[in-house]
């Protein structure tokens, strides 16, 4: 019997990897190259860049950050700018005075427990201020290559449509899909799901009739509830 109940059990767990394996190739043919669209060019770019991308989408990031890196190029300079002139240079962003005070406070804890560098680990990202899990595995996994997954709303509405996770907030999202992702995979997964969250898998008015995903989507009917 116990044989049986460990023979059963494996089963399961092929055909969830193959499930998962599928999902990823089908997102791989429909978003060949998908890659970060924030522009940057070293470790504190992005650090800015994922911190001033809350509530704004990358488009709108992308259109301030090349002259606030001409102003502030380097965590020393901006660690010692004045938050309101940072404000100014960011003003067309949601938030912008909440998030110019975090950048000049983050940079200042850059410059005085770092020595200007960006660290590479989770838990010193997440003393930074403006930094939650989000933005720290974005720098993570694009600046340094460490295979985790960033959990924006797109990746948390897909992922959890998809059957990929099934959880109600962002963590428990990450988790699981930590989980079920194949290592080597995570990087890559997060922007596959938030290209297909923004081109069909929309959090209103999903193209369900346009999505070759359709079968493996509870949204869709391919999924019981």
């Amino acid at each position: 019997m116990k044989q049986i109940v460990i023979i059963f059990v494996w089963g399961i767990k092929v055909m969830q990897r193959d499930r998962v394996e599928a999902i990823l190739h089908l997102l791989r043919a429909a978003y060949p190259g998908a890659r970060s669209r924030l522009n940057f060019r070293n470790p504190f770019e992005l650090l800015v860049a994922a911190i001033l991308s809350a509530q704004t989408t990358d488009d709108q990031v992308n259109k301030v950050t090349g002259e606030l890196f001409r102003r502030y190029p380097t965590p020393e300079v901006l660690a010692a700018a004045d938050p309101e002139e940072v404000a100014a240079c960011i003003k067309s962003l949601g938030l912008y005075r909440t998030k110019a005070a975090h950048l000049v406070a983050a940079c200042r804890t850059l410059v005085r427990e770092y020595g200007g560098r960006v660290p590479d680990k989770l838990e010193d990202l997440l003393r930074l201020p403006g930094v939650g899990r989000k933005v720290a595995n974005v720098v993570l996994s694009n600046a340094f290559g460490r295979d985790v997954i960033a959990v924006d709303t797109h990746v948390f509405r897909v992922a959890n449509r998809l059957g990929l996770a099934r959880a109600g907030d962002v963590r428990e999202t990450e988790r699981q899909l930590m989980a079920a992702l194949p290592p080597g995979s995570r990087g890559e997964a997060h922007h596959l799901l938030i290209y297909h969250g923004r081109e069909v898998c929309r959090a209103r008015n999903p193209r369900c009739r346009d999505c070759t995903l359709r079968s493996y989507c509870r949204e869709a009917g391919g999924l019981p509830e």
